[in-house]
């Protein structure tokens, strides 16, 4: 028995040997909602994951890869591990730092594009959406967003529609210094986001948003008690938890 016993921990060993830093990452990164108790995740495997990345970046070849899955695991640490707001802020300026490097060696790469600005939006929520503005956050957004859309509009389920249309509803309207954002704009886009791919939660919670915010409620009410209806993904289950928990406080204030 004892022998049986170090011969299949020699074999797990070896195969664990076998895998490369970035394939390990990604196994990390799938295991990431493990063992976390409501919308807080335990950090140790979003950590050891961003540990392995960061040696695949390294790695020949590997940098454009597992920089993206970087860009991911700091979006993620921010919205699910970190528990103030100079923390998360700190870990979103990492994305944000991150991304620009990656987009200076990578001009053509959609995802570095769209991960980059995941962190630069999370980023810009925690710094005031109205100081990010008057930075050049929401022109920045708007300008790559265009750009993801340029380059493959159906990335990421219609993901340059999604961040072009979530920069018009959420940016705020400054004379002289921001006046493009549009809600028209907003409803415009966000339902070519939803209408694109497979609709995710946080579409269907921004679409729902800027529905209601158009004089629509009828509409989003239904739209948002239709995804209550589906099963949180087990793939993106804090990401889907917290969108559902959303949607479930935007219909009690609208019903």
């Amino acid at each position: 028995m004892k022998s049986l016993f170090v011969t299949t921990l020699f074999l797990f060993s070896f195969i664990n040997a076998e895998l490369t830093h970035f394939e390990r990452g990604i196994d990390l990164y799938s295991q990431r909602a493990n063992e976390s108790v409501g919308l807080k995740a335990n950090k140790k495997f979003i950590d050891q994951a961003i540990d392995q990345f960061l040696k695949a970046m390294k790695t020949p070849g590997g940098e454009l890869e597992a920089g993206v899955y970087l860009l991911k695991c700091y979006y993620y640490k921010g919205k699910f591990v970190a528990d103030n707001n100079d923390t998360k802020k700190e870990i979103f300026s990492e994305g944000k730092s991150l991304g620009e490097q990656l987009i200076g060696r990578y001009p053509q790469s959609v995802a570095v594009y769209y991960w980059y600005l995941v962190n630069l939006g999370s980023w810009a929520e925690i710094y005031g959406t109205m100081s990010a503005a008057r930075e050049g956050v929401a022109g920045t957004m708007k300008k790559l967003s265009k750009k993801i859309i340029d380059i493959d509009s159906g990335y990421n389920d219609g993901g340059g529609y999604f961040m072009l249309g979530a920069v018009h509803f959420k940016s705020p309207y400054i004379p002289f210094i921001l006046s493009w954002p549009s809600n028209d704009k907003a409803l415009e886009y966000l339902t070519l986001a939803y209408k694109t791919g497979e609709s995710t939660p946080n579409q269907a919670v921004y679409l729902a948003r800027a529905l209601h915010k158009n004089g629509q409620t009828t509409k989003a009410i239904s739209l948002l008690s239709s995804l209550l209806k589906e099963d949180v993904s087990e793939s993106n289950k804090l990401e889907d938890m917290d969108q559902y928990g959303i949607a479930r406080g935007l219909l009690k204030e609208w019903e």
